[in-house]
């Protein structure tokens, strides 16, 4: 491509950064690394009321531990008011934006007249200015909205990257508020707030993006813009609207239902790449992959191949993305990130190269470090085994082998193999079958009955620890 590529992912901080929108930010993402463009992250923070700096920062952790890193950024809408009424006095002066005085009541009053006739609700432009139109005088006490003033005819027509073709009427649209006045409360002083459709455009104009992944929500939004991009002379970018991300229940995840934070997934056990692989499959594809690495991604990400149709999230599918990616990880980085879940828990557990070995031995029947961390605390919580588990395995018949195999454990070479050996004589000698010995034993040191093999994983205890937890036998 001639022109260099500039996407943008530009998230409301008045909530966590939720799947939906992380997924658009990986499409926007690899699609400016595929083609040596650039990325561009801007909060949209002109919903005064409920944007926090809470979530300003839970975006910006999200964004990092996904691993989307961005050229320019983060750029608040906030900081750039005076930008947004610079140009809305321009399109004042231009006549393609205009002010409005209606209060609320006389709208309120419009629309249930316009019911009442069958009408489709819309603002009846009784302040767009026009050749021998008469306005009225504003009214006093009043503060004005400017309006932008949309084509009355004609059609908005763009080709979508996902959906293909796609023409609206301007007779289906009115003439959008773009501009609010401020509160009188507000900590913006005599500023008015712009709204979504008109700061998208003026930012995306700003900051040269060429290219525009969102949900297709924001469908019924591209004419306005489409007709205010081309109102102020500005190129019109490409827009490509994903489907939505349905969930169990096949309704839309959203911030208000269903959906999780990205963080949550974080403290749940999820690996980023993992993540990012089951995202990117969640409306794209590249043959029959379904595993491959973030910079496989960037190598095949260039705008076709997306879905034209919603994607079902599926926890389980997930999990066993994960547990792949789990089984691939260096030893080493799941030690951390399973030290990090237990201290989550209150228990400090060292960083040291007996946790990397109890990672190492459990993580293929793992598919979080959440699990992961499950299976270590076992070395650092005694179990309490039931009544009934104990009258289950810890049979009066098995109970002498017990007890002689904790005397062998006492004195063996503590190893995977001293621990073998010391095994495999007491099987000898009591004329047992591994099963009827190995069932209890794990149940009395580790609380379960099914772990890797018991050698191994008794290997991997303090010494002192697995016999005090034999002692009661």
């Amino acid at each position: 491509m001639t022109t260099s590529i500039r996407t943008r992912i530009a998230p409301s901080p008045t909530g966590f950064l939720h799947l939906g929108t992380a997924r658009t930010a990986l499409y926007s993402w690899a699609y400016a690394r595929h083609f040596g463009g650039q990325f561009i992250l801007r909060i949209e923070d002109t919903d005064v009321a409920r944007s926090t700096q809470d979530s300003v920062e839970q975006i910006l952790q999200s964004m990092q531990w996904l691993g989307l890193d961005y050229d320019e950024g983060p750029i608040y809408q906030m900081q750039r008011l005076e930008r947004y009424h610079e140009v809305v006095e321009q399109m004042i002066a231009a006549g393609t934006a205009y002010r409005c005085w209606c209060t609320p009541a006389e709208l309120d009053e419009m629309r249930e007249q316009q019911k009442a006739r069958g009408e489709k609700t819309r603002y009846d432009g009784r302040w767009r200015p026009a050749p021998g139109k008469v306005l009225p005088q504003p009214p006093a006490g009043v503060k004005p909205v400017v309006r932008f003033a949309n084509p009355l005819h004609g059609v908005v027509t763009w080709d979508d990257l996902v959906k293909g073709p796609i023409s609206i009427s301007n007779e289906e649209i009115d003439d959008l508020i773009i501009l609010r006045p401020a509160a009188d409360d507000a900590a913006v002083g005599s500023l008015g707030i712009p709204t979504y459709n008109f700061a998208v455009v003026v930012d995306d104009w700003d900051m040269c993006i060429t290219h525009v992944f969102r949900g297709d929500e924001h469908i019924n939004n591209t004419p306005w813009q489409v007709n205010i991009y081309r109102a102020l002379g500005a190129a019109v970018p490409a827009f490509g609207h994903c489907p939505i991300i349905l969930g169990d229940d096949g309704l839309k995840l959203s911030k208000r239902r269903g959906a999780v934070s990205v963080t949550a997934y974080e403290e749940g056990g999820y690996l980023p790449e993992a993540m990012l692989n089951y995202l990117a499959r969640l409306g794209w594809s590249h043959g029959d992959d379904e595993l491959f690495t973030q910079e496989q991604m960037v190598q095949w990400f260039d705008g076709t191949h997306l879905a034209k149709s919603p994607a079902q999230w599926d926890p389980a599918k997930l999990a066993w993305v994960n547990a792949q990616y789990i089984k691939q990880a260096d030893d080493v980085r799941l030690a951390v990130l399973v030290q990090q879940q237990l201290q989550r828990r209150g228990l400090s557990v060292a960083h040291d190269d007996t946790l990397v070995a109890q990672c190492a031995l459990f993580k293929d029947r793992c598919s979080t470090t959440l699990e992961l961390a499950d299976w270590v605390q076992l070395y650092h919580l005694a179990p309490i085994p039931s009544v009934e588990e104990r009258a289950q395995h810890v049979t009066d018949a098995v109970v002498p082998a017990l007890r002689t195999l904790r005397e062998r454990l006492a004195s063996c070479e503590w190893t995977k193999e001293g621990v073998a050996a010391a095994l495999k004589q007491t099987l000898g000698e009591f004329g047992l079958k591994m099963p009827a010995l190995a069932m209890p034993l794990r149940l009395l040191v580790c609380g379960r009955v099914q772990t890797p093999s018991v050698d191994a994983v008794l290997a991997l205890f303090a010494r002192e620890e697995a016999l005090k937890r034999l002692r009661d036998v």
